[in-house]
Formats: structure tokens, sequence, C-alpha cells
């Protein structure tokens, strides 16, 4: 357990204060120093809201299309299936650049100011897309709000993991998944309600512009939140580093983990660039390299798929649209609650490796099973043994992919290049993604339910991938995990 930092119980009730009693290194004489007591949790939830809007973008586009689709006299945007996949595809799209971008201002700016810069454009991408008059509007509108997407999906991860104790990084880090997928479910859940109180084609404005409410409290929210440690460390800035490190940690464990960092950064300080020129040196050329694979390959899944057109797929089945957007609910929910499960295997001290193979073999066989269900007669029993498929689907994803793959990309880099390479590997989640959203509406409409038996081909050639090159980095502060991959990558 922990210590915190508290004095002992026999201790007089006036010894106990926020004021915390430390050596000086440098005189050998107590000193005061105030700290505010550790607020981790509360640190987290602020941060993680740009993972909620994260996972509430990429989830309302599902109910709001078939409405979009409707003609212009009827409220819709008269979107052909092509411009579906262009609109959808938009913001995932705008996401790869904003990883990529995001990253590397991550880097040079700080985690908390990259945050709050992103609270903004998902501020504007949110009104712009609400108030979109034509298809070419709400495509750009769309790749603007990506690009705070995927600046979010590479900054939140990084800032999690390094401010959280090595001991608790599996679970801190993995609540921005669990924000995520809870993201996907108010949206899927506001979908439902507002296209069943309202007959207006115009609703699916009020769907996006949900989104602008979250960005708003993000940026507020950031304002009270520390910098990263390590970042400020990195920037020689020690006496902000120790502050912040007193905001998320008991005063009196500070000090190894402070001295620790410090001396990882003095190491990489005769060769810090955080950019491509680092793939120059071959270890970390291989590490990254692993990182963009386990990046692409989490989208190849094909998640996104259920994701993003699980009413489209429904609706193909013989359900109605109401119905349809109904039944999407059971996605976002069975989403949340696997990844709580995700969150108590890593509590209960599971390994990553043994976490995301079981996984991805689980998922395998799900893909297999709605590929079989959909070569059924059609009926509502077809529909809802494809829902189930999805759902049994949606279990190893979101309990063992979803929550390991975010994680492994905030662990395995070293500091000097975090920010960069994990803004690089995500974006080729975001890369894959596009491919996804552009050729799932045309592969589903060519192929039908043999689309699935394609995914699991491809997710058996992931499993074997996992199998032999997936680390594990479980118990190990960063520092640790850096010199343990550096040594497995030069060896």
């Amino acid at each position: 357990m922990p210590r915190t930092g508290l004095p002992p119980a026999s201790d007089p009730p006036t010894q106990r204060t926020n004021m915390q009693t430390q050596t000086s290194p440098v005189l050998g004489k107590p000193r005061i120093t105030e700290s505010t007591g550790p607020k981790l949790g509360l640190i987290t939830a602020i941060a993680t809201l740009g993972g909620l809007l994260f996972g509430y973008d990429t989830g309302v586009i599902s109910g709001a299309l078939p409405f979009m689709t409707l003609p212009g006299s009827a409220g819709g945007l008269e979107l052909t299936a092509a411009q579906e996949g262009v609109v959808t595809a938009s913001l995932v799209f705008g996401a790869a650049f904003g990883a990529l971008f995001g990253g590397r201002l991550s880097d040079r700016q700080g985690r908390k100011r990259n945050i709050m810069l992103l609270a903004v454009i998902f501020f504007i991408g949110a009104i712009g897309c609400a108030i979109a008059p034509n298809t070419a509007i709400i495509i750009v509108a769309r790749f603007i709000l990506g690009l705070a997407v995927g600046g979010a999906s590479a900054t939140v991860p990084v800032f999690l993991a390094e401010l959280a104790p090595a001991s608790r990084r599996g679970q801190i880090v993995t609540v921005n998944e669990l924000m995520i997928v809870t993201g996907q479910l108010i949206a899927y859940s506001s979908n439902a309600y507002l296209g069943s109180i309202s007959d207006d084609g115009r609703i699916w404005r009020g769907m996006l512009m949900l989104a602008s409410v979250p960005a708003v409290l993000l940026w507020l929210g950031m304002l009270f939140v520390p910098e990263s440690a390590r970042w400020l460390v990195s920037k020689g800035r020690i006496e902000e580093a120790r502050k912040s490190l007193l905001r998320t940690r008991p005063a009196d464990i500070i000090d190894d983990e402070l001295q620790e960092v410090q001396a990882s950064a003095a190491k990489d300080a005769g060769s810090r660039t955080g950019s491509i020129r680092d793939l120059k040196t071959p270890w970390i050329r291989k590490l990254v390299f692993l990182g963009i694979a386990i990046a692409f390959l989490s989208q190849t899944t094909g998640v996104n798929s259920i994701m993003y057109f699980a009413p489209s797929v429904l609706i193909s089945t013989g359900l109605d649209t109401q119905a349809s957007l109904v039944a999407t609910i059971c996605n976002g929910v069975v989403s949340v609650l696997a990844t709580l499960l995700g969150i108590y295997l890593l509590h209960r001290g599971v390994g990553r490796r043994p976490i995301i193979i079981t996984g991805q073999g689980g998922l395998t066989a799900a893909l297999a099973l709605i590929g079989i269900f959909f070569l059924l007669p059609e009926s509502s029993l077809r529909s809802y043994l494809v829902l189930a498929g999805m759902l049994l689907f949606l279990l190893f994803m979101q309990a063992c992919i979803g929550p390991i793959f975010w994680l492994l990309l905030a662990e395995i880099f070293p500091l000097r290049i975090r920010g960069f390479a994990t803004g690089l590997a995500i974006s080729f989640v975001w890369i894959a993604n596009t491919i996804v959203s552009l050729v799932f509406p045309i592969l589903i409409d060519s192929i039908q339910g043999s689309t699935f038996f394609l995914f699991a081909v491809i997710n058996i050639g992931t499993l074997i991938f996992y199998i032999r090159s997936i680390p594990e980095t479980k118990g190990r502060s960063l520092e640790k995990v850096e010199e343990e991959l550096q040594r497995r990558f030069t060896s």
C-alpha cells in the first residue's frame, strides 16, 4: 500500500495539517513545503474530458447520418452513400493530422497547454458542424473537429501516463478509454432520445451541437490542473516539476521519483531532437515502428465499422431506423461495461500481454460469427443475432484491445520523443480508421456479411503479430520501460 504522507494516528491532532516537513538536500535542515495532497482522481477526470469528446464526436455521426441523408426540404443535406463515407471519414482524416502535430506541440509547449488549445478547437468544430449549411462546410467542420480528436488521442494518454505512479498507471491511463466509450454511449443515447422526440429532420444539428458543452468544461477544468512533471523536468524546470508532483503524490515519496526522472532526462539531453531525425537511431526506429504497427492494427479489427455504422448495418438486416438507433445503445453500454472490466483486470495485476492476446483471439472469433449470422435468411432473429455478435466483439475489443493499445502507446516511447512518437503512431490509428470508414460502406453494400469474414482473416495475422511482438510493461516506471526496451531493440 502506498504511504499517505500523513502523520501516524498517535500524533497529536495539531500536527495534522496540509504542510509537509522535508529535509533540505543542501543544508540537511528541515523545511516546510506546502502540499495540496494527492488529487490524481480529480485531475484524471478533468483531463479525460478530452476522451469524452473524442468518443462523442466519433460516435454521434452514426445517429446523425440517417437524418443527414434526408432531402433539404426535410432538414437533411441529401447525402449520397459516397458522401456519407466522406463526411464520416473527414473527421478521422483530420484526426491523423491532429495526432501527428498534436504530439509535437505537446513536446514543445507542454501537455496542459496543448489540451487547452484542443478544447478550443473541439468547441469551434462542434459549432461549425451544427450550423453547416451544406455538405462541403460540414466536411470542413468535421475535419477541424478531427484535428482536436487526433490531438487529444495523442496528448491525453501521455499526460495521464506521466502523471500517474507506476503502480497505478495502467488504471489511470485506461480511464481515458472509459471516457471515450462513455462519450460514445452518451452519443448513442442522445441520438436515440432526440430521434424519438422529434420528427424534424434537422435534429441532427442538435446531436452535433451537444459536443460544445464538454469542450467548455475541459478548457475551464484544465486551468486547475498541473503540468506534467516529466515534461517540466525535460525543460529543466525542476522546482515546477516538484510542485506538480506534490499535486499528485504524498510529499514524502516524490524525491526518489524526481531523481529518476532527472537522471533519464539528463541521459537524453545530449541527443534530444524530438523529431523524425530520432529515427536514425536504430533502437528508436524499431520501437516507433512497433508503436505504428500496434496503432494501425488496432483499427483493422473493424471496430469502427461497428461504432460508426452500426445503425446502417442493422437497417440492412431489416430493422427500421428508430429500432436500429435504440439497439445501438446496447453497443455503448457493453463498451462501457467492458472497459470497466479491463480496468479491473489491470487493477488485479494482469499483464498487458495476456490481456491483449486474449482479446485479439476473442474478437477474431466474434467477427467470424457475425459473418455467419449474415448468411441466415432475413428476419428479426438474424438482426438480433448480428447485434449479439457485435456485442461479443465489443466485449473483447473494449475490455482488452482498446485499453491496452492506448496504454502501450503512452508507455513505450522515450521521454525525449514521447509526444512526437506517440503522435506519429496514433496518426496511423486515424489513417487506418479513415481507410475503414471509406471502404466499409462499399464492402457492406457489395459483399454484405462477407465483409466480417475479411476482417476475421486480417485479425488472425494481428494475433500472430501480438504473440511475437507485444512487450510487457506492467509495474515498471516509464524510465525502467525505456531502459528495458532499449536493451531489447539493441541486442
